[in-house]
C-alpha cells in the first residue's frame, strides 16, 4: 500500500511566557529539525518516537511510504498563526501532490493550541480529510497528554495514544498505528467510535503510569485490546490523561475506543471512564516548597545509595517552562548543599560567557531568570567553569533513547558543592547523558534537581533514593487551582476532588 507519512508536534501551555514560531519547529533540539521529503524516512532511525516506530513497522510489511513533512517544537505557549499556516500548507501541499494513496499516517501530539485555533490538531485533520476525501483511512498517533476533541475523532479513522508516562512506548505506539492500518487493509469492518470526556483535570506529576492509580488503569485498558464485548470486538482503546495547563474548552482527560459495533465501543470506553472516575481521590500528591525540599535533601544526604531527586516541575521545558527559573538553585546555594547538581538550566548568555572565559576560569554571571517565566531575579554570583561542550550527544535512556540531542554551547559551572549544567537550548532533563556528557555522574550525587515533571523517572528513577515534587516558580503550575482558567467547560473540576470551574 502507498501510505503518506507526516507529523506536526506541539504541546501548548497557554499560560507559558513564550510562543512557538516557525524557527522553533525548524531547529533541532531534543528531536530532529524539520524534515521534508525523502530525508524524513531515515531521519528517525533507532529513536523512541512514534514516526520511527511507524516507519519501521510499515516497511517491514512492504508498504511504500510517501514522505510529507514532520516537525516538532519544545512545549511553550501558543503556536503562532504564521508557523501553523506555513507548516500546515507544506503538509497539505505535499499530500495533494502525493498522487494516489491508500492511507495517511500522522504523528501528532493532541494538545496544540494556536493563536487562531483552540484545537490545532482538529483543524489540521479537517484540512487533511478535505484533501484526501472520506474514504482514505487517516490514522494518528497521539501523546498520552492529548486534549482530545470531537473534531479530532470525526476527521480521523483512529487516534492511538501512548500508554506510558514516562513515554517509553512512543515508537511502540507508532507501530500500533501501523498495525491498525494493516488491519484496515486486511478488511477490518468500519469501526464505531466512542469518546468519553472526564470531568476533572489531573496534574501532570500525578499522571505517572509507574505509580497508582494510573498503573492499574492502564493495566485494565490493555485487557480490553481485542476483547469481544457483546456483538463487537474492540480494535483500539486509549486513555489520554490530558494536558492541564491549556486553557481551552476541551482540556480534560479522555477515553477513545474503536470497535466493530457502537455498543462495544461504548462499553469499552465506559468501563475505563468509570475506572478513572473511581480513582479521582488518588490523583493527588504532596508538593514541596523549594526551601523545605532542599532542607530535607541536605539533612538526608548519604555518602552512597544514589541521590534524592527534586523534580522542578513548574519550570519543566517539556510542559511549557523555559527551563531558566532559579528558585531551587538559589536554595541549594543558600543551604550550602554538597554533591548537588541541577540540570538543565537554559541560559545561552551565561553559557557563552563561560565558554569565552574558558575551563578553569572563575566568571561572574547573572545566572538564569532571563525569559520572564517567573517573578524572580537572576543569581548574581561567581562560578568556576569546570567544562564546556557543544551540547551534541546521543541520548541513551528509555525516553529520549536514540535521539541525537543538540543543546548548543553547554557549560558545567560550580559554586561550592553545587554544580549547574547550563545550555543554550531548552530541553527537559530526562536522560542521564545530559549530565554525563559534561562529566557529571548522577549516581554519585547526594541531591539532583531536574527540570522535569515525570519523564526523568525513566532513566533517573532507578538511581533515586527518593523523589520530591517541588513547587518552585515557573509557568507549569502544579496546583491547577492556582491557574486563572477562563475557557474550560463549566463544571470541570480543576483538581481531583477540587472546585468546579464556573465559567
Amino acid at each position: 500500500m502507498r501510505i503518506a507519512v507526516g507529523g506536526f508536534q506541539h504541546e501548548t501551555n497557554t499560560f507559558a511566557p513564550s510562543k512557538a514560531d516557525f524557527a522553533a519547529f525548524a531547529q533541532a533540539d531534543s528531536w530532529p529539525a524539520l524534515q521534508r521529503g525523502a530525508a524524513l524516512l531515515d531521519a528517525f532511525t533507532g529513536m523512541n518516537i512514534p514516526v520511527a516506530g511507524f516507519i519501521e513497522a510499515a516497511r517491514a510489511k512492504g508498504h511504500t511510504l510517501v514522505p510529507l513533512v514532520w516537525c516538532s517544537a519544545t512545549p511553550s505557549a501558543h503556536v503562532t498563526e504564521d508557523a501553523f499556516e506555513r507548516i500546515s500548507a507544506m503538509l497539505i501541499d505535499d499530500l495533494i501532490g502525493a498522487g494516489d494513496l491508500d492511507a495517511v499516517y500522522l504523528d501528532l501530539h493532541g494538545a496544540m493550541v494556536t493563536e487562531h485555533f483552540e484545537d490545532g490538531e482538529g483543524e489540521l485533520l479537517r484540512r487533511v480529510r478535505a484533501a484526501v476525501g472520506p474514504k482514505i483511512p487517516v490514522v494518528v498517533s497521539l501523546d498520552l497528554h492529548a486534549n482530545v476533541t470531537a473534531e479530532m475523532v470525526a476527521h480521523s479513522d483512529a487516534l492511538i495514544a501512548y500508554r506510558t508516562y514516562p513515554h517509553v512506548d512512543m515508537a511502540e505506539t507508532g507501530a500500533r498505528a501501523a498495525a491498525h492500518l494493516d488491519a484496515i487493509f486486511a478488511g477490518l469492518p468500519r469501526q464505531s467510535k466512542a469518546l468519553r470526556k472526564i470531568g476533572y483535570l489531573i496534574p501532570l506529576t500525578s499522571q505517572c503510569t509507574l505509580t497508582e492509580p494510573a498503573a492499574h488503569i492502564y493495566g485494565d485498558l490493555q485487557k480490553l485490546d481485542g476483547a469481544v464485548l457483546g456483538n463487537g470486538r474492540v480494535s483500539s482503546i486509549s486513555f489520554a490523561t490530558g494536558f492541564p495547563p491549556a486553557d481551552v474548552k476541551d482540556c480534560s482527560p479522555s477515553i477513545i475506543a474503536y470497535a466493530d459495533s457502537e455498543a462495544a465501543a461504548a462499553e469499552a470506553a465506559d468501563r475505563i471512564a468509570a475506572d478513572v472516575l473511581a480513582s479521582e481521590s488518588r490523583f493527588r500528591e504532596k508538593l514541596w516548597s523549594a526551601r523545605e525540599a532542599v532542607a530535607y535533601a541536605v539533612a538526608n544526604s548519604a555518602a552512597n545509595g544514589g541521590p534524592i531527586i527534586l523534580a522542578d516541575t513548574q519550570d519543566n521545558p517539556g510542559a511549557g517552562g523555559n527551563g531558566d527559573t532559579v528558585g531551587v538553585l538559589r536554595e541549594l546555594l543558600a543551604q550550602k548543599a554538597e554533591r548537588a547538581a541541577l540540570g538543565v538550566l537554559f541560559d545561552p548568555e551565561s553559557a557563552a560567557q563561560a565558554a569565552a572565559a574558558g575551563v578553569g576560569a572563575r566568571v561572574k554571571l547573572k545566572l538564569g531568570a532571563k525569559t520572564g517565566g517567573a517573578d524572580e531575579e537572576p543569581i548574581d554570583g561567581e562560578f568556576e567553569v569546570v567544562r564546556i561542550t557543544d551540547g551534541e550527544f546521543l541520548a541513551t535512556g528509555p525516553f529520549y533513547g536514540g535521539s541525537r540531542m543538540s543543546l548548543g554551547t553547554t557549560a558545567r559551572l560550580r559554586s561550592g558543592g553545587v554544580e549547574v549544567v547550563v545550555a543554550s537550548r531548552k530541553a527537559q532533563c530526562a536522560d542521564q547523558e545530559m549530565l554525563k556528557h559534561i562529566g557529571i555522574d548522577p549516581a554519585r550525587l547526594a541531591t539532583l534537581v531536574v527540570k522535569s515533571s515525570v519523564h526523568f523517572r525513566a532513566d533517573f528513577g532507578p538511581l533515586a533514593r527518593e523523589v520530591l515534587v517541588v513547587e518552585s516558580p515557573g509557568p507549569n503550575i502544579a496546583d491547577l487551582a492556582r491557574l486563572p482558567y477562563r475557557h474550560l467547560r463549566p463544571g470541570t473540576r480543576v483538581m481531583p476532588l477540587g472546585a468546579a470551574f464556573k465559567g
